[in-house]
C-alpha cells in the first residue's frame, strides 16, 4: 500500500511493508526482550538472588510500592492521611508524585517479600511501553513506516535518560505519556482536534505533577516549532487559542490531584524553592559531549554530574543532518535549532535548570527533564532520516569532522564513567553509521532498513548494558528476608479495633520502614515532609534532616509523649547483619520481658506510653524552644504538660577520663583533641558507674560522628549515621554499681567533643508526672486514618487536649459537636483548648482544596466534553 503524507513542508512517499498492529507489538516487545535478557543476565528476581533496588528505589520507592499495595488492598482511607508518614502526615500529595501511575495496579500480584519481581515486570512494562508509544507517534505522523520504526522506537526507549533513571520508576510513566501528548498538540495545531491532547495531558498531570510541568514547557516549544507550518499569522493565533484552552481545561480536570498537592508543597518541599537565581554555568557545557560516548554513566554521576543524553550515534547524526536538510521548512529548522541550543544550555545554566526543575535545584539525579532533549533529538531524526533520504558528501564529511572533534575532546576528559573501550565502541559505533549513511539506499531498500535498525538497537542495547554494568543492587535475600521478619513482628502487634499506638524498633533497612509494613512508627523519607517534624524530632535528640525523619534515640521521656506502647529490638545483636540492620540502641528496654519474639525480633510493652491525646495544662500552648539541649527540651515539654517544676535530666559527671595519644583536659565538652602521634591510634574513654538503676543518656554533636566511632564497654555502638541535630544516646539502665566505659576512637587527627555530655533521668520526678499526664486520656470509640473519635475527662488543672498528631490545616475538630479551631503546640503537633469536664471529640482529616479540585475538575471535565462535542458537531 503506498500512502502519500506531509512532512516539514515537502512530500515523502513510503510504501508500508508490515501492519500497523504488528509494528505496535515489535516496538513494545524489542525494549522488553532486550533489558529482560540483561536483566536474567545478572540473576535480578526472579531469574536468581539479585534485584533492581538500588538508591532511592531500594531506600525508598520500594516501601511506597507496599503500602500502595497494602492500602487499595486493605485501607483505602491511608491514601488521604497516614500515621505511618512519620508521626502522622497527609498522603494525597505524596501519592501524586510517588504513586498515581495507573500502572502500579500490576502490584497488586505480587505479596510483600517478592515484591522486586513486581518491580522488575513494572520496569520491563514501561520500557515497553515508551517504544511503544514512540512507535504510535511515528504511525500516526507518518513519519517513518514498517521495520525502520523499530530504529527510532528502540531507541527512544532505551535512551540514556531512562537507563540512569530505570531506578526512579514513577517518572518513567512521562517516557511513554510524552509523545502522546505530543500528538494530540499535533491534533489541536493542525487538525483542529481536542480530546486526544486534553486526555492525555491530564492523565500526565494526574499522574506525576512534577514530570508533567516539564511536558508542559515542552509543549510550548513544540507549538512554536510549528507555526511556520501555518499558512498566516491569523490561522496562527487561532491555534493558539486551541492550544491554550485545551492545556486550561486539562490542567482542570486535573485539580483534584493538583490543587491539594500544590497545598502540601507549599507546606513541604515548596519551602525550600531557591529564591536567590544567580545567572551563571552550573559546568562547562562541552563537559555534555562526554555524554555522547555510550554508556557514560556511573554512580557517581547520580549526585551530580551532566544530563544522560545518549540515544544512538545514528540519531545524534540524524539531529545534525535535519538542521542541514533543504527540504525541511527553513522556518522550521531555524525554531528547532533555537530549541535545542535552549535545551542543552537548560542542562548547565542555573536559571533554565531551576526553570525546568520548578525552581529547586534536584538533590541528586541532575537534569530530570533530558528526557525531553533525547525525545526531541530522536523526532527530529525520523523526520530527517527517511527512506529516501540520501546525504550528500560535504554532509557526510561534516558528520565525519563533527566525530572526530568530539572524540578527541573526549580524550582530553578524565571522568570515572568513560572508559577506553567505551570511546573505541562509541567511535567505531560513529563510523559504522556515517558508512551506513553513505550507502545509496535505492540499491537494497530492504536491507537499508535491516541495517538501520540493527545500527540503532545494537547501539542504545550496549549503552544500556555498559551504563547498567556499573551500578550495584540489594540482593533478593536481603531484601525479602528482611521484610518477612518485620512483617512477622508487625503482626504481633497489630491495633484492636478503636485504638492508637506507635512502634519503635532499633533496627532498620530503611526509614519507610512503617509504610511498607503498616505500622504507626516515627520514621520517614520523602521529598514531601513537611519542616516542623524534622525540626521538632532534631530537638528531641533524632535523626532527621529536610526530607526525612528516623526515631533511633529516645528516651523513656519520648517514648511515653510519642506515645510509643510497643517497642521492637534485637534478641540476638551478633546475628543481625545483614538479616536485621541495628540503628539504635536501648539497654533501657532490654530490662523487660518481650511480649513476643518471631525472627530473632523482641517485642516488649511500654506501660508509660501516653494516647495520641490526653489532657494536659494550658502551660505547653506558651513553650518556647529556646534551648539546644535535647535532654532540656524534652523536660520542658513534659514538665509544661504536666505543670511539674522539676527537671527531668540532672547532669552527670565522668568518674575517669582516660587519653591515649592526645592532650588531656579538664573538660571534656566542647574541646578539640588532637593527635600527639599522627600514624599512631588515638582514644578517648569515658567512665562512670551508676549510682542508681535509672536511665542514663550521652548526648552527641553532629559534628563528632565524622571524627570518632564509638565503643560502650569495648562493643560498637549501633547509631543512624546521618544527623544534623545533637542527638542522645541511652548507654545505660539498672547497672547501678557497674562500670560503664565510653570509647571515642579518633578516626582524624582532631576530635571536637562537641555536645558530649551524660545526664541521668530522675525516675522517681518521670513517673510522678506520667501519673498527672495519665489521668486524662482520650478514650477512642472510633480510629482510622482520617477519623479519631472518642471521650475525654478534663481535670481542672487542665486547659488542653493534647495531642501528638502534627498539625495540619486539614485536621477538624468538634468538641461535644460544636467545631473548634485547632492550635499549634510547640510549633509541631495539633492542640484544642478545652475546659474542664467530660466531652465528646471528634478529629477529621480532609485534605485543603480537595472539594475545590473536585468542583473544578467536574466542572473542566464537563468543559471538555461540550467542546469536543461541539467540535464535532462543526467539523460535520
Amino acid at each position: 500500500m503506498t500512502e502519500i503524507f506531509y512532512l516539514g513542508g515537502h512530500f515523502v512517499q513510503f510504501r508500508s511493508q508490515l501492519k500497523k498492529q504488528h509494528i505496535l507489538l515489535i516496538s513494545f516487545l524489542l525494549p522488553v526482550i532486550i533489558m529482560g535478557s540483561y536483566f536474567a543476565y545478572r540473576g535480578m528476581a526472579p531469574f536468581g538472588n539479585s534485584s533492581l533496588l538500588t538508591v532511592d528505589l531500594g531506600q525508598q520507592y520500594i516501601d511506597f510500592f507496599a503500602y500502595f499495595r497494602r492500602t487499595l488492598l486493605h485501607n483505602p482511607s491511608e491514601f488521604i492521611y497516614s500515621f505511618s508518614k512519620g508521626l502522622g502526615g497527609e498522603m494525597w500529595g505524596t501519592n501524586a508524585y510517588y504513586l498515581w501511575s495507573p500502572l502500579n495496579l500490576i502490584l497488586l500480584f505480587f505479596p510483600a517479600a517478592h515484591l522486586t519481581t513486581g518491580v522488575l515486570v513494572l520496569t520491563l512494562l514501561k520500557y515497553g511501553l515508551s517504544g511503544l508509544s514512540f512507535a504510535w507517534l511515528l504511525t500516526k505522523n507518518k513519519l517513518q513506516s514498517g521495520s525502520r520504526i523499530f530504529a527510532f522506537s528502540t531507541a527512544y526507549a532505551l535512551n540514556g535518560w531512562i537507563i540512569a533513571n530505570q531506578l526512579n520508576l514513577l517518572w518513567l510513566d512521562a517516557m511513554i505519556i510524552l509523545p502522546l501528548v505530543i500528538w494530540g498538540l499535533h491534533q489541536v495545531v493542525f487538525a483542529h482536534r481536542y480530546s486526544c491532547y486534553i486526555c492525555w495531558l491530564a492523565v500526565m498531570i494526574i499522574d506525576n505533577y512534577y514530570m508533567a510541568w516539564m511536558i508542559c514547557i515542552f509543549t510550548i516549544l513544540v507549538f512554536i516549532w510549528s507555526l511556520p507550518l501555518l499558512n498566516n499569522w491569523q490561522s496562527r493565533l487561532q491555534a493558539f487559542g486551541r492550544y491554550l484552552l485545551s492545556s486550561l481545561i486539562a490542567a482542570g480536570i486535573s485539580c483534584i490531584v493538583l490543587l491539594p498537592t500544590i497545598y502540601a508543597l507549599l507546606q513541604s518541599k515548596g519551602t525550600y524553592t531557591n529564591n536567590h537565581i544567580l545567572s551563571r554555568f552550573e559546568y562547562n557545557p562541552l563537559k555534555l559531549l562526554g555524554k555522547l560516548v555510550p554508556g557514560s554513566f556511573n554512580f557517581n554521576q547520580m549526585p551530580s554530574g551532566q544530563a544522560n543524553i545518549y540515544v544512538g550515534m545514528l540519531m545524534m547524526f540524524g539531529l545534525v543532518l535535519y538542521f542541514l536538510n533543504q527540504k525541511i521548512n527553513l522556518g522550521q529548522r531555524i525554531i528547532a535549532f533555537v530549541i535545542t541550543l535552549f535545551l542543552i544550555l537548560s542542562f548547565c545554566y542555573e536559571p533554565l535548570d531551576l526553570l525546568w526543575h520548578i525552581g529547586q535545584f534536584p538533590v541528586w539525579y541532575p537534569s530530570r527533564f533530558s528526557f525531553i532533549f533525547c525525545f526531541w533529538v530522536i523526532l527530529l531524526a525520523a523526520t530527517c532520516l527517511q527512506r529516501n533520504f540520501q546525504p550528500s558528501k560535504w554532509e557526510l564529511a561534516i558528520l565525519l569532522i563533527i566525530t572526530i572533534a568530539v572524540f578527541t575532546y573526549v580524550e582530553t576528559l578524565t571522568v570515572s564513567y568513560i572508559n577506553n573501550n567505551q570511546k573505541l565502541i562509541g567511535l567505531g559505533l560513529a563510523i559504522v553509521s556515517i558508512i551506513f549513511l553513505g550507502i545509496p539506499h535505492s540499491a537494497s531498500p530492504v536491507m537499508n532498513d535491516l541495517l538501520l535498525v540493527l545500527i540503532a538497537v545494537c547501539d542504545v542495547s550496549t549503552s544500556a548494558y555498559t551504563a547498567l554494568n556499573q551500578i550495584s543492587y540489594v540482593s533478593q535475600s536481603e531484601f525479602g528476608e528482611y521484610t518477612t521478619a518485620l512483617n512477622s513482628a508487625t503482626s504481633k502487634v497489630k491495633r484492636p479495633n478503636c485504638d492508637f499506638y506507635r512502634v519503635a524498633k532499633t533496627f532498620m533497612r530503611t526509614k519507610d520502614d512503617p509504610l511498607q509494613s503498616g505500622f504507626y512508627g516515627a520514621d520517614h523519607f520523602s521529598s514531601t515532609i513537611v519542616p516542623s517534624l524534622p525540626n521538632f524530632m532534631g530537638s528531641i535528640g533524632q535523626p532527621a534532616g529536610d526530607g526525612f525523619v528516623s526515631y533511633d534515640n529516645g528516651t523513656q521521656v519520648s517514648d511515653s509523649l510519642l506515645g510509643f506502647r510497643y517497642t521492637m529490638s534485637v534478641i540476638d545483636p551478633n546475628r543481625s547483619k545483614p538479616f536485621l540492620p541495628l540503628s539504635g540502641y536501648r539497654p533501657d528496654w532490654n530490662t523487660k520481658e518481650p511480649v513476643a519474639v518471631t525472627n530473632n525480633i523482641g517485642i516488649r510493652k511500654n506501660s508509660a506510653a501516653l494516647p495520641i491525646a490526653f489532657g494536659a495544662n494550658s502551660r505547653i500552648l506558651k513553650l518556647k524552644h529556646d534551648t539546644y539541649d535535647p535532654t532540656a527540651y524534652q523536660s520542658e515539654i513534659y514538665q509544661a504538660l504536666a505543670n511539674s517544676p522539676q527537671p527531668l535530666f540532672n547532669i552527670q559527671n565522668f568518674n575517669q577520663v582516660d587519653f591515649q595519644n592526645v592532650q588531656s583536659a579538664e573538660q571534656i565538652t566542647g574541646t578539640t583533641f588532637q593527635k600527639e602521634h599522627r600514624n599512631e591510634a588515638a582514644t578517648i574513654k569515658l567512665e562512670f558507674i551508676p549510682t542508681s538503676n535509672d536511665s542514663y543518656y550521652l548526648t552527641l554533636g553532629p559534628d563528632v560522628k565524622n571524627d570518632a566511632s564509638i565503643t560502650v564497654n569495648n562493643r560498637h555502638f549501633a547509631q543512624y549515621p546521618t544527623y544534623r541535630d545533637t542527638v542522645i544516646m541511652n548507654v545505660a539502665h539498672n547497672q547501678k554499681g557497674q562500670k560503664v566505659t565510653i570509647t571515642f576512637h579518633l578516626k582524624k587527627s582532631t576530635l571536637w567533643m562537641q555536645n558530649v555530655s551524660l545526664y541521668r533521668l530522675n525516675q522517681q520526678a518521670f513517673n510522678r508526672d506520667l501519673k498527672a499526664l495519665q489521668r486524662s486520656p482520650l478514650k477512642l470509640t472510633r480510629s482510622s486514618s482520617t477519623t479519631l473519635e472518642g471521650t475525654v475527662n478534663i481535670k481542672k488543672d487542665q486547659g488542653v487536649l493534647m495531642t501528638t498528631i502534627p498539625y495540619a490545616r486539614g485536621w477538624h475538630a468538634k468538641i461535644d459537636g460544636h467545631p473548634v479551631k485547632g492550635q499549634k503546640a510547640i510549633g509541631t503537633f495539633l492542640a484544642l483548648k478545652i475546659k474542664p469536664g467530660t466531652h465528646h471529640i471528634t478529629l477529621h482529616y480532609r485534605p485543603p482544596y480537595l472539594i475545590t479540585g473536585l468542583i473544578i475538575s467536574i466542572i473542566s471535565l464537563l468543559s471538555a466534553v461540550t467542546l469536543i462535542k461541539l467540535n464535532n458537531n462543526y467539523r460535520r
